[in-house]
């Protein structure tokens, strides 16, 4: 969308989100503060395996994406420079710069503006000499041939610096207002760029940007938009305020990014930790990295006092290539099979935001600030489709035979994903576990997956409410009222859920989430974080205050004691879990356990059909499984999920995929394939192998 152009430091009419106040209930206190406005039932082709929607699952090499990422960011430069020629280029500067102009299109005489606004044939004619600034300018000039704009516009920024000399070992974001004041809930224009380490392993404001661009900044949040060290939306725009796509910090390249300044967690490791784990186990999580923040909002020169500490640079949760790669859907998909998919919805309890999608049925049980986060807009059909879906998942949940595997709930979701988003949220015990930014996304031939992992600072013991600073007991059951949603809690009373939570939590502190393991991923966390914790808390004096904005957190003299907690806490945590209270009890060590399986076409047509194998343990666990068979009415497999399956003739064989082979003893699992075929498709005999 093309907008007009605006001045620098008014607010821009662009996605912008109102203002409104909201409450939090904690133990019993309602504090206001300021708040943001497998394949399903009834699909005709293949669900996607669960590894289908990342970046690694799209069949692209590393070199390929440095590549397109070198692509992208070389077109966002060449697109905000536009056919402008400066004759320095984006960056900082201290004292004066003096920047000519110049252009390639011929008869053109060059008109430039310093207050944000793109130029008109009225704007200031460039006389040919240096323009000279002493101030953070953004300069933007357009050529003219008569009163005609010719050729593309062109935007450059210069960020007046101070006497700042800190040197950093962490990369650098700045970011000035031009003078507008501190982010409000609306986007404002916000020169930013980004400095990385050279070659020395350090780097400053001083230094050339990687990243310099246009970006549009505001307020994020809901309890943490109340603190001093504030999360921030950044959304790298062009010269028309449209998306500017730029790689940042290793991260493929992108528009949308999110800041988010731990300050609550005091080890500032706890939601990388906790997506690190996320993402390894098989579940979507944003990628980050860290850096230190500089946000200028005044008309000085950028300085020491606008240091802003350690920051997370999150990639936000979009359905984009590089994000949660799901169908997209358009304005004109309103039928089947289109209109299944792909979404992305949220429980934002007390916060919800339009689109919701309200519940049908008892209050007492009924789902509560549901939100939909894609596709935006939503199209009635779509809304009313994807209503309806929720719906029967969520009734099916409540009917005598839930957990049967044809018609029960494992119909309708990733029943992997639910239970590996259960384990982080228990072992994290995040304070808003199950009810606030708690992602769901449907593609349009899979089943219901649990995910992406967002928003996990009031995590392993800091919130102090709902119980969740407790190393005993189920964060589950902390529910509030009304109720955000007990689809967990109804998942729970499936004994076969329970035991393959089991045998997945119990499989994983064989790796994973070993002692060993564990320790080792926190090390390598907090090492490269030493001396910017340093300065972070000479900014933010905290470490000792057990009562942060509204939340009760722990205290240590030293960053490397907060370090130490989080480790402590996470041992007492996991020892719990691993007590028969818990999700202890006997391990099933590797290599005992068989299965059976069974086939089924669920669809065909003419020369063509879809089969799903149903991969069963026996009375104990298994770890790996293989089915075999041999075909007898002349098909051939064409494509597999959740599965890797190898053909020689008519004889197959299908081995787990790294995420399902861990089955529960009386568990299953399910694999498919697309297949073709001269005649009906047969049904042949399996063989089951587990260990």
């Amino acid at each position: 969308m093309r907008l007009t152009p605006h001045s620098t430091g008014v607010a821009v009419p662009r996605r912008t989100t109102g203002f409104a106040v909201t409450a939090v209930l904690l133990a019993g206190l309602l504090i206001p503060y300021p708040s943001s406005a497998g394949a399903a039932p009834g699909s005709n082709a293949p669900p996607d395996s669960r590894a289908a929607s990342t970046a690694a699952g799209t069949g692209t090499t590393d070199t390929d994406t440095a590549a397109a990422d070198a692509d992208a960011a070389a077109a966002a430069a060449d697109d905000l420079t536009g056919d402008i020629t400066f004759s320095v280029p984006s960056g900082t500067f201290q004292g004066q710069v003096a920047v000519s102009l110049s252009t390639t299109v011929s008869g053109a005489q060059i008109r430039y503006t310093t207050d944000g606004r793109l130029p008109t044939a009225q704007s200031a004619l460039y006389q040919g000499s240096a323009l000279q600034f002493t101030r953070t300018t953004q300069l933007r000039a357009q050529a003219f041939v008569g009163q005609t704009a010719s050729g593309a516009p062109g935007t450059a920024m210069y960020v007046a610096r101070g006497t700042t000399t800190t040197t950093h070992d962490l990369p650098v974001i700045l970011i000035d207002s031009y003078g507008a004041g501190k982010p409000g809930r609306e986007y404002f224009d916000a020169a930013t760029m980004i400095f990385q380490p050279g070659s020395g392993g350090t780097t400053s404001i001083a230094s050339a940007p990687t990243v310099a661009t246009r970006a549009g900044l505001r307020l994020r949040g809901q309890s943490s938009a109340t603190f001093e060290k504030t999360p921030y939306r950044v959304e790298f725009w062009d010269n028309d305020n449209d998306d500017a796509d730029y790689p940042v910090l290793g991260m493929p390249a992108d528009s949308d990014w999110v800041l988010r300044g731990p300050f609550t967690d005091k080890a500032l490791i706890r939601e990388a930790l906790s997506y690190d784990l996320g993402r390894e186990m098989g579940l979507q999580a944003p990628r980050y990295a860290f850096a230190e923040l500089y946000l200028n909002t005044d008309a000085t020169p950028v300085n020491a006092n606008d240091y802003m500490g350690v920051y997370l640079m999150v990639e936000t949760i979009k359905n984009t290539k590089n994000r949660l790669d799901l169908e997209k859907l358009h304005e004109d998909d309103r039928t089947l099979p289109e209109i299944q998919g792909g979404y992305i919805w949220k429980f934002e309890w007390m916060a919800a935001e339009e689109p919701t999608l309200p519940c049908s049925g008892p209050a007492a049980t009924c789902w509560n600030y549901l939100e939909v986060a894609d596709p935006s807009p939503l199209q009635p059909e779509q809304r009313d489709w994807l209503r309806n879906h929720i719906q029967e998942f969520h009734n099916v949940l409540r009917a005598p035979n839930f957990a049967d595997p044809v018609t029960g709930y494992p119909a309708y979701i990733d029943v992997g994903s639910f239970v590996d988003q259960l384990i982080i949220n228990e072992l994290s015990r995040e304070m808003d576990s199950y009810v606030r930014s708690a992602y769901f996304y449907k593609d349009r031939y899979t089943k219901i997956f649990a995910g992406p992992l967002w928003d996990y600072d009031l995590s392993f013991g800091v919130g102090g409410y709902f119980q969740n600073d407790q190393t005993a007991g189920w964060q589950y059951q902390q529910t509030r009222q009304p109720l955000a949603n007990d689809w967990f809690t109804q998942l729970l009373r499936d004994p076969a859920f329970v035991d393959q939570v089991r045998s997945r939590w119990q499989t994983l502190r064989r790796g994973l989430l070993s002692d060993a393991a564990l320790q080792s991923r926190i090390d390598a966390l907090a090492r490269p974080l030493t001396n910017a914790a340093q300065r972070n808390f000479q900014r933010w004096p905290n470490l000792s205050t057990a009562l942060i904005g509204f939340f009760i957190t722990p205290t240590a003299p030293t960053w490397q004691g907060q370090v130490q907690y989080l480790r402590d806490w996470m041992q007492r945590r996991i020892a719990w879990l691993d007590s028969p209270a818990g999700w202890g009890g006997t391990t099933t060590p590797p290599g005992t356990g068989g299965c059976s399986a069974t086939y089924t076409v669920t669809n065909q047509w003419s020369g063509g059909f879809q089969g799903e194998v149903r991969v069963t343990a026996g009375s104990a666990a298994i770890n790996n499984w293989t089915v075999s068979w041999t075909f007898t009415s002349g098909e051939t497999i064409s494509q597999a999920w959740n599965a890797t399956v190898t053909s020689q003739g008519a004889a197959v064989t299908a081995r787990n995929a790294t995420h399902n082979g861990s089955v529960a003893a009386g568990a299953s699992t399910t694999f498919g394939f697309l297949g073709t075929s001269t005649a009906a498709p047969g049904r042949p005999a399996l063989t089951c192998t587990g260990s």
